[in-house]
This record gives C-alpha cells, structure tokens and sequence, in this order.
C-alpha cells in the first residue's frame, strides 16, 4: 500500500538526489542550487587533499605527452553520498570519487578538468576518446573489464533497503524478491544483475519480480517511499548512507562485494600511473583519511590493482 507520509529528511534527500543524477549536460552548474542545499549539513567538506604532494616516481609512469600536457579530463558521475554529490553552492562537487581523483591528480602533477556526465554515457564515451577517465562507483566486472581498464581504489558493492514495514529481513537468493518490484538505477550493475536472473523465478514456477529503474537515486527511493517498489538495489555505502537520512527505510543487507575503480579506456597506458598514485596515497594516510571523512572504513582495499578478476 503507498505510503503518503514522508519526513523531512527524506524530501531533502529525495530533492537533492533527483538534481544531482539527473545531469547529463557537462555543466555542474546545472544543478538547482534549491536541491544542492539540501545537502548542506549533511555532506563533510573536511579538506583532506590539499597536503598531497607529487610523487615523482608515479609521475614518470605517465605517458610523455600527458606529462607535457599536465591535464586530463575526467568525466564525473554525481549522484549521491558519500560517491559523490553536490555542496550547497550548488556546483561543487565532493565524496569519494572527488576526494581519490583529485587525490592522485596531486600524486602525479596532473590538473583534472572535470566534467559533470550521466552515469550510463561515461564508459562509451571513455571508448570514443572523450574523456581519459572517469568516476562513478564503477564496479569492476567480468563484462566491463572486456572494453574498460580500471585502477581499484574501493571495495563497496550491492546491497538492498527496505521500507520498515517489508517481511524481507535478508536477501542471501533472488528467488526471494519473487512477485516483487525491484527499484534500481538504469545502466547498473544492479539492473544487469537482476533481469540477469529473473528466470530463477519462472524456473521454479514463481512470478517474476518487476526491475523498475530510474536515471536517478531520488526517484528510486521515492518509488520505494510511496509504495511503487518493494525493495530497493544499489551500492552498498549509497544505502548505508541514505538510510541515515530518512525515516521509515533500513538498510536489508550487503548481496555481493565489488571492487571500485577509476575506469579508462581499454589499453590505456594510464593505468600503471593511477595505480602507483593509489598505492602512495595509501603509504603517506591520505587515503585512509579519505575513508574515515566518508565514514566508509570497511570499504578498504590492501593495495590498487589494474583490472582484477571480479569478486565472485
């Protein structure tokens, strides 16, 4: 039955959410400055990059030309915390993916020009040359890693949430979400996953479960807010961090682990740079700082790698 009550945390979280994704333009200035303070108060602007300094010997792994150059461009998914979002000005960005690409930008002597773009359009653009990296909780998988490099930096995942008054405690099969509706985000590896098994349903004799997916994380949770989903599907830290802000929603449980990179170009040779910028970011406490300003300590990786096998 819709749910008609909804508290002010979740109108804030759901406004922000819904003009933060939603941008598609390049321009971060796009954002509905209304929405961007919504999140102010409740997104950490601690500085934990600004006493980065270059690691030459990283550097030297750059190619020639990109080190003559001093610039990349980076192509930024912004959706929600602690990933990624805007501050209350309504054009600057933080959250991890921020923190780790300017991070290393610092470790190699690199300038990032950064571009705001939708989730689903980066890694064909990435392929076309129009960007040489990108960010948005990409998760390394078998599929990806075909046509995509990455250098890890994270280890998060997938994950479910429920309203509080949902029979669901925990989701161990997917043959439990059967006769229900799924709220995802398009071009996920959620959504992969979930009409990836929906035959698991029909296979045992059960109605199928029903993916919805949304272009953005506020139109999921309103869609499981008012009743339209029974359960939601996205990262883990996104859920574990949206749950604090709204009422009347619970984080269900962690379904499967996925490492998290930067995400290049297949064959780029900027891989063995970013990972070394990872790896020194981790050896001077920068990135543990990272984590803890995030409050996501649990998603520690031991060291980057370039393209590793996906986490079965």
């Amino acid at each position: 039955m819709p749910r008609t009550r909804h508290t002010a945390a979740f109108a804030l979280i759901t406004a922000a959410a819904l003009a933060l994704t939603a941008c598609g333009s390049g321009d971060p200035a796009a954002a509905p400055a209304g929405a961007a303070a919504a999140a102010e108060g409740k997104v950490p602007t601690t500085d934990v990059v600004s006493s980065v300094r270059k690691d030459e010997a990283a550097a030297k792994l750059l190619p020639a030309d990109v080190r003559a150059a001093g610039t990349l461009t980076i192509a930024a998914s912004v959706g929600n915390p602690p990933g990624s979002t805007y501050l209350a000005d309504g054009k600057t960005v933080a959250g991890t993916d921020i923190d780790f690409a300017d991070a290393v930008a610092r470790k190699l002597g690199l300038r990032l020009t950064r571009e705001v773009a939708s989730f689903e359009a980066i890694l064909p653009a990435l392929d076309s040359g129009k960007y040489d990296v990108g960010t948005g909780n990409f998760g390394v998988t078998e599929e990806r890693r075909r046509t995509i490099d990455f250098v890890t930096y994270i280890n998060d995942g997938q994950g479910f949430a429920v309203r509080d008054d949902s029979r669901l405690k925990k989701v161990t099969g997917l043959t439990q979400l059967c006769g229900l509706t799924v709220g995802t985000g398009a071009g996920t590896t959620f959504e992969v996953t979930l009409e990836e098994n929906r035959h698991l349903c029909t296979d045992t004799g059960r109605e199928p479960y029903d993916v919805k997916t949304y272009n953005d994380q506020g139109a999921t949770w309103a869609s499981l807010q008012q009743g339209r989903s029974d359960v939601v599907m996205s990262t883990i830290n996104g859920l574990r961090y949206a749950v604090e802000q709204q009422e009347g929603v619970r984080f269900l449980n962690e379904f499967k682990r996925l490492d998290v990179g930067f995400a290049f170009k297949k064959g780029t040779p900027l891989a063995p740079a970013f990972q070394a910028a990872v790896n020194g970011l981790k050896a001077d406490g920068t990135y543990d700082r990272i984590l803890r300003k995030w409050g996501i300590g649990a998603s520690a990786i031991t060291t980057s790698r370039i393209s590793p096998p996906e986490i079965k």
